[in-house]
């Protein structure tokens, strides 16, 4: 990629792909950076759910877990746990959101706020305190999202490697007396993990795990909160529910890239042909975007999730056969801290920016956020001092 490109891309990485596309009547786009991007939204859903397109493991877990079963085991299993535990979470909200000062800066403080309410869902209380602290430095440290400087990326190494070897002690211990009734995202991860994968290599998969609950929930509750506050700045109530908020944050601003897979043998797709190895992706972003199946797709418009006929190709978690199995659970997660963060209260947002940054995903911009009770915020409307 070119200097100018590298800056166009930096400056807004969906714009540059939405370009991209529209500079080529090809069904399937070259990418700068290697790879190519099928851009035709109906040929994207068929090629991911075509089988020759998901054979084998999914990349997710790389070379981690041995069998595409034991992939599907235990995502399951964490998913499982996770629903089962949302009485807790929610409860959990309710106290973190009453605590949170009247400005905060997102998007660490959605994440932070996320994190601090599945703590003692990812690791139990009872699990020793270093590796609950070294869990908890992960999340700002460089653990959870890719640090943008080189000795920022050094030192989030070094957490890393401190976080994997206090789980590692963990589940030696919780091996040599047995799992029963999983209490954590970690036991959940140890009993479906087969009896032959390592200590070591069970808590790399609970990192995985942890991360892929926290940066994709803690980043599209950013979206949603700016998203939400930018496009409704009447002294009111939000109008739209917060489930159709959240799944068109996840339309408009999805936070995964791309989906990518490398080809196993050549084949030929959209009348361009692909060699073994070649990296092949559909993004949702284009998929969410495509005019053809949406209306108006550039606007942020909650109200279209009530609309009868308002349904285009939709894969903000994936599709076919490696979707993510935690989706509906991660939606829930999602709209449930966005109801407590508005319940009674009234949201606004200074320095919102709809432009991206990629950062192991789609992330927004740094703003602050507001929260003032309606209380709050009709005294300070009247001229008042807020108490």
């Amino acid at each position: 990629m070119r200097i100018r490109e590298r800056r166009r891309f930096r400056r807004d990485p969906l714009e540059y792909l939405g370009d991209l596309r529209g500079r080529s009547a090809a069904e399937v786009v070259r990418l700068p950076w290697g790879g190519w991007c099928v851009s035709d939204a109906d040929l994207a859903q068929a090629l991911l759910r075509s089988p020759e397109f998901n054979a084998g493991r999914s990349g997710f877990f790389a070379d981690l877990l041995p069998t595409r079963a034991a992939q599907v085991d235990v995502g399951h299993a964490v998913r499982n746990f996770l629903r089962k535990r949302l009485p807790q979470y929610r409860a959990e909200l309710a106290a973190a959101v009453a605590e949170l000062p009247v400005a905060t800066r997102w998007p660490a403080a959605g994440t932070g706020l996320v994190y601090r309410c599945l703590a003692n869902l990812l690791l139990h209380p009872d699990a020793p305190a270093a590796a609950r602290r070294w869990m908890t430095q992960a999340v700002h440290g460089g653990v959870v999202f890719r640090a943008p400087h080189a000795w920022q990326r050094a030192r989030a190494e070094l957490l890393r490697a401190r976080l994997v070897a206090a789980v590692t002690e963990q589940v030696r211990q919780r091996r040599q007396h047995g799992v029963g009734e999983a209490r954590d995202v970690l036991d959940a991860v140890l009993g479906a993990c087969p009896d032959e994968v390592t200590d070591r290599t069970v808590a790399e998969v609970h990192l995985m795990m942890f991360r892929s609950i926290v940066a994709p929930v803690g980043a599209t509750l950013a979206w949603s909160v700016l998203l939400a506050c930018l496009h409704h700045v009447d002294d009111s109530p939000w109008p739209w529910p917060a489930d159709q908020i959240v799944r068109e944050a996840l339309r408009h601003r999805p936070m995964v890239w791309m989906l990518g897979r490398t080809l196993s043998r050549s084949a030929e797709l959209g009348g361009t042909a692909f060699d073994d190895g070649d990296v092949l992706s559909v993004s949702p972003y284009l998929l969410h975007h495509d005019k053809h199946h949406w209306t108006d797709p550039a606007v942020f418009r909650p109200g279209r999730w009530a609309e009868p006929g308002e349904r285009g190709p939709y894969v903000p978690f994936g599709a076919g056969p490696f979707a993510c199995p935690g989706a509906s659970v991660a939606q829930t997660l999602i709209a449930e801290a966005l109801i407590a963060l508005a319940d009674h209260a009234r949201l606004t947002v200074t320095g919102g920016d709809t432009r991206a940054i990629r950062i192991e995903g789609n992330v927004p911009r740094p703003f602050t956020l507001h929260r003032a009770t309606w209380q709050q915020a009709t005294t300070t409307s009247e001229g008042g001092e807020q108490p």
